[in-house]
């Protein structure tokens, strides 16, 4: 399965569930046009052709440190410690860490306006 028809499956997971938002099939380009959001915060995308989850910075650190993946650049040119870019190619572990990301960004405040 190529990284597009994985994250479609995430998608489809995801699709139905409180407060989560899907990616808009439309032209919109732009940092998280493309993203699985839950109460309007992204919790994964797919950039690259590599899923890219938001977890928390320990949990990222010690996922780099098992080759699971690599910390997530924006293309600033320093690596956003919360964000991890996914380097296994598989379903379980793309569900698996889609999950603990919708947990980890769902359970987070908004911040105050």
């Amino acid at each position: 399965m190529d990284p597009e028809e994985r994250f479609t499956s995430l998608v489809d997971e995801f699709a139905g569930l409180a407060g989560v938002t899907v990616p808009e099939q439309c032209s919109r380009r732009g940092f998280g046009s493309g993203a699985l959001k839950v109460n309007g915060s992204i919790f994964a995308m797919l950039t690259g052709g590599r899923l890219v989850v938001k977890l928390p910075r320990t949990r990222v650190d010690s996922l780099v440190g098992s080759g699971m993946g690599g910390t997530f650049e924006a293309g600033k040119g320093r690596p956003m410690k919360e964000w991890l870019t996914v380097t296994v190619d598989d379903d379980l572990t793309w569900l698996s860490l889609a999950r603990e990301a919708l947990e980890f960004v769902g359970s987070r405040r908004p911040a105050p306006r």
